[in-house]
């Protein structure tokens, strides 16, 4: 037999294998597709969020995590740190049903359900529907957005065949009933990035001490473009929408980090804390440096630390949780400071979906500023200034989000399970 043959054959007996497993009684087996880069340290915390999860409410399950082809060996080395056990495939499932590697095809095989994890959108429509075509096998879809710029032609046929798809924002929620989505549970469901525990404590700790940064005493702001400058991370050359977003971001720029700014000078003039200015993704410590710390007045800059070289989700948890809380305008770590008790201030734009919409699914909409609307911008440094000068009730309040998150967790874990015992 050669390989071509081999990945067909191994995908075909898919079902064969399923039902002599099911007898055998053994536990159930969860291939998760997710991992879509590594450039951005939220989209890394969907794949650990949803380990997480499976591991707290479905124990016995066996996951192995099907990523995208950008999983670095550092990113993998963190993952296996926290999760021992965990095996990765890569690859894809072609038209034909051929897996294109001998691992990915053993673990189509080998998986009772596939489970696509957070994202912006259904990142990995192809291979989901490649594989429910090609093996028959059940899957479900969780915590995405739907309905933006990143949604597919696809989209709504391969959720409408999923066995339930979980929504990260109420918008995405109705924009699917609206598209006719069919899926026969659609609910809310957080981000799996809520439930993020990685952890590198002895990094946070040499840093913070490196910059005289106090547990408890400084806050974080995270700069953004609005348009992520993948042109200039991955170093590849300009095309058209490459310019156009370009021209956007410039155009922006000083509007949406303005108000940062005025935070942090609020911050410096009127309260003992410090600012650590710190990134989300690549791109972002050459813009905190260019739209935010070179443009503070000087009496202010000498409060404010700014971290100039990137980090992974683990360190950078590790330091959200000794600050007392975070704000700016990205999204992924606010979701894993209120995941993990710390609070978090998010300031959006339309060039972001509607995933910030989800702070006000969780009653925390008034710490949600809408950065295309002027009245809300001028809220900002208030809203700031107050999460600081009363920090039990901040907590208190993210106390509230996160038990509702976690309510919600738990109901999508047992919709997960229930599929898996079936």
């Amino acid at each position: 037999m050669n390989r071509r043959q081999f990945f067909h054959t191994t995908l075909a007996a898919t079902l064969v294998t399923s039902l002599r497993a099911a007898a055998e009684g053994r536990p159930p087996r969860i291939l998760l597709r997710s991992s879509w880069q590594v450039v951005n340290i939220g989209d890394i915390a969907h794949t650990p969020g949803v380990l997480t999860l499976i591991e707290k409410y479905i124990p016995e399950a066996e996951t192995v995590l099907w990523a995208s082809g950008d999983l670095s060996p550092e990113v993998a080395a963190m993952e296996h740190k926290r999760f021992p056990k965990l095996r990765i495939v890569k690859g894809t499932i072609g038209a034909d049903g051929r897996a294109s590697n001998p691992e990915l095809a053993e673990a189509a095989s080998w998986a009772d359900f596939l489970l696509h994890g957070s994202g912006p959108s259904l990142v990995a429509a192809a291979d989901v529907a490649a594989f429910a075509k090609h093996t028959g096998k059940p899957y479900g879809v969780y915590g995405i957005t739907h309905g933006s710029l990143f949604t597919g032609s696809r989209d709504n046929d391969i959720l409408s065949g999923a066995q339930f798809a979980f929504f990260r924002d109420s918008v995405s929620l109705a924009k699917a009933k609206t598209d006719g989505v069919t899926c026969p549970v659609m609910e809310f469901g957080p981000d799996g990035a809520f439930a993020c525990d990685l952890r590198d404590d002895a990094k946070a700790t040499a840093f913070l001490h490196a910059h005289a940064l106090e547990e408890g005493k400084f806050l974080c702001c995270i700069p953004r473009l609005r348009w992520t400058p993948y042109w200039e991370i991955r170093k590849t050359p300009m095309d058209a929408r490459a310019r156009e977003r370009h021209a956007r971001n410039q155009a922006m720029a000083e509007h949406d980090h303005a108000p940062l700014r005025a935070a942090i000078t609020a911050i410096a003039r009127e309260t003992p804390l410090k600012v650590l200015v710190c990134p989300e993704d690549q791109s972002q410590m050459a813009v905190g440096k260019r739209w935010i710390v070179d443009l503070l007045p000087e009496d202010v800059r000498s409060r404010v630390v700014w971290r100039g070289r990137f980090w992974l989700t683990d360190e950078a948890l590790s330091t959200y949780i000794c600050s007392a809380g975070l704000f700016g305008l990205e999204m992924h770590s606010p979701i894993m400071c209120v995941g993990n008790g710390v609070p978090a201030i998010v300031c959006r734009f339309a060039e972001q979906t509607s995933k910030g919409i989800m702070w006000r699914d969780l009653g925390l909409g008034d710490w949600l500023f809408d950065f295309d609307v002027e009245e809300e911008i001028k809220e900002l440094v208030p809203a700031v200034l107050a999460m600081t000068q009363d920090p039990e009730a901040a907590k208190a309040k993210v106390a509230k989000a996160r038990a509702f998150v976690e309510q919600r967790q738990r109901k999508t874990m047992r919709e997960l399970r229930r599929h898996l015992r079936s």
